[in-house]
């Protein structure tokens, strides 16, 4: 067991002051077998009143707005969570069971194309590279290392609304490009997987005390007989330092912060995530 202190702070600063400022937030981690948030504080400035709910996935989401004039609106999310070592992978019951219509159904929005994930001829022929393979898991992870051979991680090639399509024809981009690119591979091969948003603990072998920057992160979970997650990335095992914060079909279902204001100011967006080990 391993427990994090992460703190996770959002910037925007608005070159004139706007007003009426309402957004969505997904920064609390979710509670569930081998995951534990201990703690979760959202402190917000300015802020004029907020809500919390669960999403259609099981998300904790913020719903707030700032209504005064501001040229910068703050968010600080701080939160203490204790990470297990992953549980063993389930048995897998083979392609077979992924025709069943009854698997078909239960999984049908994470069998769903979305414009981001929607596979081109390039993804097609990366899928079809691995449709011989033993199981769904197998072909999982011979295209997560495939896709690492192909593609570059850089930032910048890509944006926060590019699809997997546009980062494979650039053959790079960041874990959210990645992402994108291995659902819409699984999808075609009737495999459901889901788009996983969390956070990568930027220093494994951290001594309790140790203080370390990171960043937001993203991974993948398929279904093989149960849910297994694989981090086409950087191909590391998913276990106790990959913190989940949120699950959707793709990014737009879980994107730590979105909404709208009013005026006429452009905002810069600044994102600092450190981490800290308790225990």
């Amino acid at each position: 067991m391993r427990r994090y202190r992460i703190l996770h702070t959002t910037t925007l600063t608005y070159d004139v002051p706007v007003r009426s400022a309402h957004n969505e937030l997904r920064m609390t981690p979710i509670n569930e077998p081998g995951q534990t948030t201990l703690e979760n504080r959202i402190r917000i400035r300015p802020l004029t009143w907020s809500t919390v709910y669960r999403d259609h996935f099981g998300t904790h989401v913020t719903s707030m707005e700032s209504l005064p004039a501001h040229d910068r609106l703050t968010i600080e999310a701080i939160s203490t969570v204790e990470r297990a070592d992953p549980a063993e992978w389930p048995f897998s019951p083979g392609w077979a069971a992924l025709a069943d219509p009854t698997v078909q159904d239960r999984h049908f929005e994470w069998l769903m194309v979305t414009s981001r994930t929607r596979p081109g001829a390039g993804i097609a022929d990366l899928a079809a590279g691995v449709r011989d393979r033993a199981t769904p898991r197998d072909a999982a992870l011979a295209l997560a290392e495939q896709l690492r051979a192909e593609m570059t991680y850089r930032a910048g090639v890509t944006g926060v609304q590019s699809s997997g399509e546009q980062a494979w024809a650039e053959k790079s981009g960041v874990c959210q490009d990645f992402v994108h690119v291995t659902i819409g591979a699984l999808r075609s091969l009737g495999i459901p997987a889901r788009y996983i948003s969390g956070y990568l603990v930027p220093k494994r072998d951290a001594e309790v005390g140790d203080t370390a920057t990171g960043e937001s992160h993203a991974w993948v979970e398929l279904w093989d007989g149960g849910w297994i997650p694989i981090d086409p990335t950087n191909g590391a095992p998913v276990g106790a330092d990959h913190v989940v914060v949120a699950r959707g079909r793709d990014y737009d279902d879980v994107s730590p912060f979105k909404g709208v204001y009013s005026g006429a100011g452009t905002a810069i967006l600044t994102v600092a995530v450190t981490f800290t080990r308790l225990a």
